[in-house]
């Protein structure tokens, strides 16, 4: 769901109608320090955080970027530090806090469950990141477009107040080395810190392979999977095998990459499909095949409820209307490696690759940053998005950098939080969808293109079997 799409208030709204609602737990510092910057209306921010235990680390980060009234629209975002395997202290603080607040939101007003779901492909945050969405009392912490095996085990220590320290990938490391972020949660508390309830993990997989792996070697319990095709949104796992793309330039995925949900099931725990799962009779499709039930994006992502800039949105489901819009699956756009779903034809947004061979190169947030070995055996960052002088001066090939398009800036101004550049004017909103994007319009009532999280959830479950 992007950055910031599937938000505090689509969760809340999904949870209190009886179904696990998820919030979004990427670049949550930065959408904190703008919301904070715009001069958080509402008043939202401001609610949650009085909700937090040490109100000396929450004034802290308020001075620093709270505006009354909300900046200047002339003037850009103070933008938060990178993340690195040592960051500052006020960036650390920041990641818990903005964790927090979001799940805590969340959770307000309803005696239901909420999930956060993470990249195991943006490590550097991860680690504060749980911690803050353990404080909130989050219910399900879900990763994907990776191999999690180390989060169960830091879930476990996290829940007991334990110090932790997560593995991270860095290019160029020997045999053998490794490099680690580290995180204790008594830096919150100034002393011991409590124990939490642990929430239950699910990894996001696309394979049984994966899954038989999580499952036996995890570091701890893992409590079950979302098993995601290449028709959901956001990010896909790339085809298995060497990536064949089609006349219009989208990888090809056959049969070696249909899951086999007989294995899955066999490992005795719950699983969720997902990937095209929202429409009437998909749910008991899914629970024939032995699922537990399904999750669903796409649905959500363009209901009236969820983070993406209303203007944005609207434009994108009068496009569905008029029949034009269409899913482009970019094998090479997104800094990760993994294919991305973007959305076209829509006014006002980028559409890729187009827009961003004529974006001025910007890497100012660094999410999706690689970690590498320099030649002094000094670990820096770099990302193919980045300008592709500075890339190359770090040691990268000018190959890697052809078609990458800037993810974190994009997404950020979607929903309504894109930086004012220099020269470039404000960032262009960049959209993603799954393949069922074009269907929406079965939500649609009485001539209108705007629907509610209650319509998806009527629709799913208007044929599904009674439990």
């Amino acid at each position: 769901m992007g950055i910031g799409v599937s938000g505090w208030l689509l969760a809340q709204t999904v949870s209190s109608l009886g179904h696990l609602g998820m919030v979004s737990g990427t670049a949550l510092d930065s959408v904190l320090a703008r919301r904070l910057q715009l001069g958080d209306p509402g008043g939202f921010m401001a609610q949650a955080l009085t909700k937090f235990p040490i109100p000396e680390m929450v004034q802290r980060v308020w001075d620093r970027y709270f505006i009354d009234g909300g900046k200047d629209p002339d003037k850009p975002f103070q933008t938060v530090p990178v993340h690195s395997l040592n960051s500052p202290v006020t960036l650390v603080e920041l990641t818990v806090l903005a964790n927090f607040v979001e799940v805590t939101l969340a959770k307000l007003g309803h005696a239901g469950v909420v999930g956060i779901n993470f990249l195991e492909k943006i490590q550097l945050p991860t680690l504060p990141s749980i911690y803050g969405a353990m404080l909130a009392g989050v219910d399900y912490i879900l990763m994907g477009a990776g191999i999690p095996k180390a989060i169960p085990g830091i879930i476990d220590s996290l829940a007991k107040g334990e110090p932790v320290k997560m593995r991270v990938d860095v290019e160029g490391s020997a045999p053998g080395e490794e490099h680690y972020t580290h995180f204790d949660p008594a830096m919150v508390f100034g002393g011991k810190a409590p124990e939490l309830p642990r929430p239950r993990f699910l990894p996001i997989i696309s394979s049984a392979t994966l899954a038989m792996t999580l499952a036996k070697k995890s570091s701890g319990r893992v409590d079950g999977f979302v098993v995601e095709g290449p028709l959901a949104g956001g990010h896909n796992a790339p085809p298995r095998g060497v990536m064949q793309l089609s006349g219009s330039g989208e990888p090809i995925y056959g049969e070696r990459d249909v899951p086999e949900l007989a294995k899955i099931k066999a490992l005795g725990l719950p699983f969720w499909l997902a990937g095209d799962f929202a429409r009437p009779g998909k749910l008991k499709e899914a629970l024939a095949l032995g699922a537990v039930g399904v999750q669903v994006g796409t649905a959500f992502a363009y209901c009236e409820e969820s983070g993406i800039d209303p203007e944005i949105k609207h434009r994108v489901l009068d496009a569905v209307q008029e029949g034009r819009v269409r899913v482009f699956t970019d094998p090479v756009a997104s800094p990760t490696g993994f294919p991305f779903k973007s959305v076209l034809n829509v006014e006002g947004t980028a559409n890729l690759p187009e827009s961003y061979a004529s974006r001025t190169r910007i890497c100012d947030m660094g999410y999706l940053r690689h970690l590498y070995k320099r030649p002094d055996g000094t670990v820096g960052l770099r990302c193919p998005s980045e300008p592709v002088e500075h890339y190359l001066k770090k040691g990268g090939s000018i190959g890697e950098t052809v078609g990458r398009a800037c993810l974190c800036n994009g997404l950020m101004a979607t929903i309504s939080l894109g930086q004012l550049h220099k020269g470039d004017g404000v960032e262009k909103p960049l959209l993603t969808a799954g393949d069922d994007l074009v269907n929406l319009a079965r939500f649609f009532k009485n001539g209108s293109t705007r629907y509610h999280a209650k319509d998806v959830l009527d629709s799913i479950l208007s044929d599904a079997p009674e439990v």
